[in-house]
């Protein structure tokens, strides 16, 4: 007697499909177009839309859309305010967990840019039917477990169909409410550093070995800004999907001052440059450029390319008094945390690389 039912037929069997592509074998990253940051909305365009809003007036609102910043800052009383973030986007990755720990990762560290503190997390969730609900089970723990690392917890959510799959959080912090960073405060005379290093965006487009910058992309901004807090920095942001360029260009129009980055200084992830140099490109890379020119007379293509690659859950970009730069630095390094001087602030507008 046979161990198993005889075959009846050649014919194989036909999975559940999204977009022509079987959910049996499928990656999630086979169902999206783009993953990550790399899929925000053109900065450009989002400058041209929020032209036309007029933000709301409230003498508690510390941190709105005028002008806009890494998370909305809402006054409680004298000693308290909340810091209010949404982010999420489509997988970058196949495991599903580590999507989720990805996702989490990206938008709890919002708050750590703001000098806030992780309280409270929902869900923002969009997956195909047809998808094996172990998948979106793992999604959910992954980002469970990085709620619970950021000291907050995660009490809920929203979830729709969607052939594209997305995932990501809205968060709720809290902070004094002299004690918010934001991004339009930079200095001329002020140091620029960087937190993590470069490349995440050129790394995952490459389709090489993906641990350093899944270790990166799953790195809590909390322990930089715990080490940042004291040296009361004068502009803090973190950089996701408008490159360090796009960023950078932020802090700059916005304090209305000219920041200066040095293209050797720059930080990479192991294989970035390489894969820049390979012709290797993400979809936020053109966006990025149209958003933020910069004035780079012969600089390397590869280090523009990598200032221009859309981050995701990339580091901090702080800019602080010169003179407290040594003392900066000596400090992550006791706390074995990472750190690079990138460049200055000084006088005038726009973006120098050189």
């Amino acid at each position: 007697m046979p161990d198993e039912p005889p075959v009846t037929s050649a014919a194989r069997a036909i999975g559940p499909t999204v977009n022509g592509v079987e959910t049996e074998a499928a990656g999630l990253t086979s169902l999206t177009v783009g993953g990550g940051c790399a899929a925000k909305y053109s900065a450009a365009r989002l400058e041209d839309l929020l032209k036309g809003f007029v933000p709301a007036e409230a003498e508690d609102l510390l941190v709105g859309l005028d002008p806009a910043d890494d998370a909305a800052v809402y006054r409680l009383d004298a000693e308290r305010a909340l810091v209010f973030t949404v982010d999420f986007f489509p997988p970058l990755v196949d495991d599903p967990a580590l999507f989720g720990r990805i996702a989490a990762t990206n938008a709890l560290n919002d708050v750590f840019a703001m000098g806030g503190t992780p309280l409270l997390a929902l869900s923002i969730a969009a997956f195909p039917e047809e998808l094996p609900t172990e998948v979106l089970a793992a999604v959910f723990a992954g980002a469970d477990e990085q709620v619970r690392a950021a000291g907050a917890i995660l009490a809920g959510g929203h979830t729709i169909r969607d052939a594209e799959p997305k995932y990501g959080l809205a968060v709720v912090g809290t902070v004094h409410p002299d004690g918010v960073w934001v991004k339009s405060a930079a200095r001329p005379g002020d140091a620029v550093f960087l937190t993590k290093p470069l490349g995440t965006g050129l790394v995952l487009a490459a389709k090489g070995d993906l641990a350093e910058a899944a270790r990166w992309m799953t790195t809590l901004n909390d322990g930089a800004a715990e080490a940042l807090r004291p040296f009361t920095p004068h502009a803090v942001t973190d950089v996701t999907g408008f490159g360090l360029f796009g960023h950078a260009r932020e802090v700059a129009e916005r304090s209305a001052v000219r920041i200066v980055l040095e293209a050797a200084s720059l930080p990479a992830l192991t294989g970035a440059l390489e894969a820049a140099r390979a012709g290797v490109r993400t979809g936020g890379d053109p966006r990025n450029r149209e958003f933020a020119p910069v004035q780079a007379d012969g600089v390397p293509e590869e280090l523009l390319a990598l200032g221009y690659d859309a981050q995701t859950a990339g580091g901090l970009l702080v800019s602080l008094p010169a003179d407290k730069a040594i003392s900066l630095q000596n400090e992550f390094r006791t706390r074995d945390l990472f750190i690079a001087q990138v460049g200055s602030a000084e006088e005038g507008e726009g973006i120098v690389v050189r």
